[in-house]
Order: structure tokens, then sequence, then C-alpha cells
């Protein structure tokens, strides 16, 4: 009979079906990935907005400056001191620091226009002073050199040797031209990097000149985005002279406020300290201290030397808070957000600090991170 050949040959061909289906399972199963790296290579790409944001967002680094009434620092605050708000919701602070001397990385962004050309001799050594005060050697601190006239140069890259720098600025002569607003697209974008930064060190652009820009082909809206997308604070000590209208004031004043540092006006006040010169006329336009003479190149020094070391003071006694944002994940994104930060116990006191982020990758730009 042939009945059971026939069941023999169909057991065959099941068997023979079954072991062909599991073979093509087998060969559409990814073995699992043998590491942490290999696990993001395979994770699904695709998420909605808030999953977006939360995986771009970066921890936020917060140098604040805090002086009381009288504009004195502030120096015996603790953590618990602090809250943070981010779009208006209080987040846990991971990091606080108020070490006397904290790594930096500063770029000292000096404008070479004609307007500078009166006081340039005052101005060249007081900012040597400046880059000797700020970098005095130790590998935690570095600096780096940027001109600006008719074009924005970087004249020394990235470096702990303060001497270099200062030799470079002892060459300098003013020219014509102002482009303010290339010089920090290039401070932002254009140098060696330090490893760890924005965090440690930190980004700080000190800004010597008047605000004005005549030749840049970035704007001051450009400029200030990719600053802060980039965590960068931006102090300024403006070279305008006394007696003189500055149109250009309020462009110092944004980038500094912006980003959570101030301007200095060493040269607005000359006569601040001067008794009387308000009640005796001089035909110099009432001021107490006649130009030319040593009395007044003794002041104008002495007021930039002020500056200089207000700056500096400020820089190196900062409170440093860092925070990884925690958002609403029911709240709709935002392209910025914006900080708050106060001290409880000291409800009259308006701590300094940046007044918002980025939480994205800036568009258009080549980011310094």
């Amino acid at each position: 009979m042939h009945r059971p050949s026939f069941s023999r040959s169909l057991l065959i061909a099941v068997f023979g079906c079954v072991v062909l289906c599991l073979l093509a399972v087998a060969q559409q199963k990814v073995d699992p990935p043998k590491s942490a790296e290999a696990a993001k290579q395979v994770a699904p790409k695709t998420a909605d907005a808030s999953q977006t944001f939360r995986v771009e967002a970066q921890e936020v680094i917060l140098p604040v400056t805090v002086r009381d009434e009288k504009g004195r620092f502030i120096s015996n605050l603790v953590k618990s001191d602090f809250r943070v708000l981010d779009e208006g919701r209080p987040q846990r602070i991971s990091f606080f620091s108020h070490a006397e001397k904290q790594p930096i990385v500063v770029g000292f962004l000096v404008d070479q226009s004609s307007n500078m050309r009166i006081h340039w001799d005052k101005w060249r050594e007081a900012i040597r002073e400046l880059v000797w005060n700020l970098l005095p050697g130790d590998p935690k601190y570095k600096g780096y050199l940027i001109q600006y006239n008719i074009k924005a140069e970087l004249l020394v890259n990235t470096t702990q040797d303060s001497d270099k720098i200062a030799e470079t600025i002892a060459k300098m002569k003013p020219t014509a031209g102002s482009a303010l607003f290339d010089a920090v697209y290039r401070a932002c974008t254009d140098r060696e990097l330090v490893l760890g930064e924005p965090y440690e060190p930190r980004r700080v652009i000190i800004i010597i000149g008047d605000g004005h820009d005549s030749a840049s082909s970035k704007t001051l809206a450009e400029v200030l985005e990719l600053a802060k997308r980039n965590q960068v604070t931006i102090y300024a000590i403006s070279s305008t002279s006394f007696g003189f209208e500055n149109p250009d004031e309020d462009t110092l004043q944004q980038l500094a406020f912006q980003t959570g540092g101030h301007v200095e006006y060493p040269l607005n006040n000359l006569y601040k300290d001067v008794s009387g010169y308000l009640s005796h006329p001089s035909d110099d336009g009432n001021y107490a201290l006649d130009v030319g003479t040593g009395a007044y190149a003794s002041e104008i020094s002495s007021q930039v030397v002020k500056a200089i070391a207000g700056i500096t003071g400020e820089i190196t006694t900062q409170y440093v808070l860092r925070y990884t944002p925690d958002i609403d994940p029911d709240a709709k994104p935002k392209d910025y957000r914006r900080i708050k930060v106060d001290i409880p116990m000291l409800p009259g006191i308006k701590p300094l600090t940046r007044e918002g982020y980025y939480p994205y990758a800036v568009h258009g730009a080549p980011p310094i991170q």
C-alpha cells in the first residue's frame, strides 16, 4: 500500500516548510546591540516636539553677580539662597560654585577704529593690565585677542600665554572702520576651543570700544543670538569720551545685558569727584581739569584702571549655577526660554545673570561647542 509512503512524504514536506519559516524569521531579527553606543544607532529617530526638546536641551550655566544697594559684591551666599525659574517653573540647581578663581576662556575684542586714537596710549596699557590680571599663567585661564576695524582679525588664538597677547596689543595701531559684530561672530565660531567649554572653563567676552559698527557683514541680532546659544557672557568697557554723545551706546548695553554682563563707562564721569567744576566755568567747556594737562591725563588713566578693576572683580567673584531644564511635559516647546534668578531672603536685591537661552542648535552658523 502506498498510504504510509504518502504520509511520510507529507510529514517531510511540512517539516521542511517549518524549518524554512524559522530561518526566514531568524534572518529578519537584528542581533542585540553590544554597547550603549550601538543601542543609540538602532534606536528610533522619530519623536514628538517635546521629546526632541528634552533630548537637545543642554545644561544651562548661569554666572550670577550679586551686589547690594551700594554696588558692593555680596559674597557670603550659599546654594540654598538662590532660586532659579525657567519660564516660571522652579529648577533644581545641580551645580553651585563660588570659588575664588574659576576657570574661564576670555576673548579680548579691541576696537581699532579711528575713534580710539585720541586716548589709545591709555587704553593700550590698561588693556594689557587687564590681560595680565585675567590670565595669570595658570592653565585654567585662557584667552584670545581679536582686533576690529575695517574687518575683524583673530590676532592671537586661544592661549594661556598672557605675554603673547600683551605684546601683540603693544603693536596695535587704530586705523579706520569698525566691524564689531563680525568680531563677536568670530569669537563665537573661529578660534581654538578648550576642553570642557562652556562649563569649565566658562566663556567670557570683553569688548573695549564705543559700540559703533560700520563694516560688519553680521547684524546685532545675529551675533546676540549666537552668543546666547553658546552661553557666552559679554562685558564691555566703553571708550566714549566725556562730553561726547554716543548714538551706539545701546549696542553695548544690549550685548552685555542680554548675556548677563554689564558695561563700564570710565570716561563719562571724569569730573564727578572734582569739586567746583560746575561753579567755575572755563574756556574748555566748564571742565575743572584742563585738557592737555597732567591732571587731565592722570584722571583718564585712573578711571580706565577703575573700569578694568571693576570688570576683573566681577568675573572673578561671581556665583556659578548650573541646572538641566525641567520642562513641563504639557507645555508648548519654545525657541527661546526666559530665566529668572532671585534670592527670596533678599527680595530687594536683583542678581545679574543671563536673561534666557536657546534650547536648540544655532541655524546657519557653526556652533563653537
